[in-house]
């Protein structure tokens, strides 16, 4: 709408602008395009306000300035600081030890207590051993250590390397080697860690004798391991471990299944050990399998080496093994176990299984009763009393009471007994029975002694023949004499069988007085009968006379 004064008067006329089409085309808007190209420029302010504007920008320059001044010097006087003290900047580390913030002094402390307390794993072969690093020639210099410790962000390299590790001043440690300290160390270890090898061997077990293979042993090549450890030293610290150089050490003795096997020919039967008494005329029988005497066997380790097997028995073991054996035997009978363990050891090597053995019987002890004389006692006991008194020295009446000795009955069978042939004499009967393997061979008439020279009673054995034998103190010949006993220890004289004596080269005696006592203590038999024993009685049969 425009408003337009009109010459009439002054009432304004409302007029509408015609559209845009209708415009005269002078009243249009000019196109940009056709406006003056001058630049717009702000219109100056006052002088005053410029002046105040430049002093704002002055008075932030300046503070800027105080503030980079102020910084700057602050950083400096840290770094003087730190340059001047012996304090180690945080996240300091050496070898995974923490001495950030602690003085050079507390570091040195610090590391060294904990070089002290570091193990080195020395390895030789399977076998491991912890030492320390000392007795290997290693030395901290705990000293330089600290010092490189304490140089860590101090230097722009350091700074460097702090942020290439994560934020974290990483120091290597200091330390010499000494190689004398470390050859002295490994040949105190290997003194420890060598292994002699072991040679084949012979094992027993389960009856059986069993080749073992040799073991190869090893030994510390100490001059190969001292150049090793000085060549890789650091990385041994680093690591804590270093593998000993070892050189192998073969057995002497690699094989012996061909040993084993000649071994293994002795173990194919059982042992029997056969004890006989021959004063009770009993046998007892005790089996040795192969696999209880086998490990009494001891080998000769010199002697296998050399592919032979050489052995011997253990006494002792036979011996505790006889021994529990015979207790079955009663508190008066045992066995040798001296002689037994020869004979095993003999049956052993010439592959025998039968070993005999002989039951001995112990010393008795007496108490004298009412009436006793050494004669009767002598008979009671079937020793003749001469014997006893040689048991007894000094014993020369006897009281009630008194204890004496009497002398084992073997001391009247000093000779290997004959196992399987017995004579029996029977005083009361005046008959003989010749028995071989139990039964009844012969059965003869005999005469014993006379009253004022009796034939002792007990048991006895043929120790010795002799075709015809002179008795001097009665002037007698006697055919096919055997001796059994002598009636006095200190005598070479005996009693014993013969046939009927001659007297002065032709007279026969007693040939009417079979079944009847007619000699000085010895046993008559007929000529012929005397004969036959002479021949079929060998030395050591036992002969068993009854009262």
């Amino acid at each position: 709408m425009t408003m337009k004064q009109t010459p009439g008067g002054s009432h304004p006329v409302w007029r509408y602008p015609a559209p845009m089409n209708q415009v005269p085309q002078r009243e249009r808007p000019l196109p940009l395009s056709e406006y003056p190209t001058q630049a717009w420029q702000p219109a100056p302010p006052p002088a005053s306000r410029r002046r105040t504007h430049w002093l704002v920008h002055l008075a932030v320059a300046m503070s800027a300035v105080l503030v980079l001044l102020f910084g700057l010097a602050v950083i400096l006087a840290g770094i003087w600081f730190v340059g001047q003290s012996d304090w180690i900047v945080p996240r300091v580390s050496v070898a995974d030890i923490d001495v950030g913030g602690q003085s050079r002094d507390t570091a040195v402390s610090t590391l060294q207590a904990a070089w002290d307390t570091q193990a080195i794993t020395l390895a030789a072969g399977d076998e491991t051993r912890a030492v320390s690093p000392s007795s290997l020639g290693f030395a901290l210099d705990a000293a330089a250590t600290a010092d490189a410790a304490r140089d860590q962000g101090r230097t722009l390299a350091s700074w460097r390397d702090f942020w290439a590790n994560d934020g974290r001043f990483l120091v290597a440690p200091v330390w010499q080697l000494d190689q004398a300290v470390a050859e002295s160390g490994l040949n105190a270890l290997a003194a420890e860690l060598n292994r002699a090898p072991q040679d084949a061997r012979l094992e027993y077990s389960n009856g059986r004798f069993v080749a073992l293979p040799g073991q190869p042993g090893r030994q510390v090549d100490v001059t190969a391991s001292l150049n090793l450890l000085a060549q890789q030293a650091g990385v041994v610290l680093a690591n804590g471990r270093f593998d000993l150089v070892l050189t192998a050490v073969p057995p002497a003795v690699t094989d012996l299944s061909a040993v084993a096997e000649q071994a293994n020919t002795l173990l194919a039967a059982p042992i029997t050990v056969h004890a006989y008494d021959p004063i009770a005329n009993q046998a007892v029988d005790w089996v040795l399998p192969p696999e209880t005497w086998g490990g009494w066997l001891t080998v000769d380790a010199a002697a296998v080496a050399a592919g032979q097997f050489n052995w011997s028995l253990d006494q002792g073991q036979v011996e505790s093994y006889l021994q529990a054996q015979a207790a079955g035997l009663g508190e008066e009978r045992f066995v040798d176990v001296g002689e037994a363990g020869t004979a095993v050891t003999q049956a052993i090597s010439s592959h025998n299984t039968f070993v005999n053995l002989r039951v001995y019987h112990q010393p008795r002890q007496h108490v004298v009763q009412s009436g006793e004389t050494l004669s009767s006692i002598g008979r009671d006991y079937g020793i003749p009393y001469p014997w006893i008194q040689q048991a007894n020295l000094g014993l020369d009446t006897l009281s009630v009471g008194q204890t004496m000795t009497i002398p084992s009955p073997d001391e009247m069978v000093p000779l290997p007994a004959v196992e399987g042939k017995r004579i029996v004499v029977s005083m009361a009967q005046q008959r003989a029975w010749v028995y071989e393997n139990g039964a009844v061979k012969w059965e003869w008439p005999v005469s014993t002694g006379i009253a004022s020279s009796p034939t002792a009673p007990g048991i006895f054995q043929i120790q010795s023949h002799e075709p015809n034998a002179y008795a001097g103190n009665w002037d007698l010949w006697m055919p096919q004499f055997m001796g059994i006993y002598r009636p006095v220890p200190t005598s070479n004289f005996m009693n014993g069988f013969h046939g009927f004596p001659t007297r002065g080269g032709s007279q026969l005696l007693w040939t009417g007085d079979l079944g009847h006592p007619v000699t000085y203590g010895c046993i008559l038999l007929d000529s012929g009968n005397a004969e036959l024993l002479y021949n079929w009685a060998e030395t050591g049969v036992v002969v068993e006379i009854q009262p």
